[in-house]
């Protein structure tokens, strides 16, 4: 269902946080087997214990996912691209500054998965991924919030079934749960917390 956007501001005070969408789903006694949209007032899992989880696609587009301590499943996208006048290092301070938002708006946040990627199609592409991770970890660690990386094959053999399936196959298996992902960034995101809820309860 779609949700109004919503803005943050920056260390420089121009807003770069874009809310997407929405979602609210409710698990079956069996894992694994499709969620379903329901009503906002269900829990995504009524029999596990309320924790906020947070998982995350990293890059300059980075995809969320979160699983509210209420049982309400949100995700997005949101954008870490430098402005044209900004330092290198703006791109990991607003990375800090949303993940404090999330923790303060919606947390505490007890866990965080992010995907875990062992190859990249270029260097810059990597070193992006290398300085939001240890941005990420650095920040869970002063915080004592336990977060643990997820192969790329892992996430995509249980959202799919193929441990390589390709973006539009993820994008497919995520709607086919119900959800309506902009684009893979997300999708991505999304599969990361269901694999997180449905093999590992959600905590790392």
């Amino acid at each position: 269902m779609p949700m109004k956007t919503d803005q943050f501001t920056g260390l420089t005070g121009s807003p770069y946080i874009g809310v997407t969408r929405a979602h609210t789903r409710v698990s079956t006694a069996d894992k694994g087997t499709p969620v379903k949209p329901v009503n906002c007032d269900v829990p995504y899992a009524s029999d596990q214990a309320k924790h906020t989880i947070l998982a995350l696609d990293l890059g300059t587009t980075t995809g969320w996912a979160l699983l509210s301590y209420d049982g309400l499943i949100t995700s997005g996208t949101v954008s870490f691209k430098p402005g044209r006048f900004d330092g290198g290092g703006m791109r990991y301070l607003r990375f800090t500054n949303w993940l404090t938002e999330i923790d303060r708006l919606s947390g505490p946040i007890a866990a965080i998965w992010f995907e875990e990627v062992r190859r990249h199609a270029g260097t810059d592409a990597s070193h992006i991924y290398g300085g939001l991770m240890a941005t990420l970890t650095a920040w869970a660690e002063l915080r004592g919030v336990p977060y643990a990386g997820v192969p790329v094959g892992t996430i995509k053999h249980h959202a799919t079934g193929k441990g390589n399936a390709n973006k539009d196959v993820m994008m497919a298996a995520i709607r086919a749960r119900g959800f309506s992902p902009a684009d893979d960034n997300e999708a991505d995101a999304i599969a990361l917390l269901l694999w997180a809820i449905e093999t590992q309860g959600g905590l790392a």
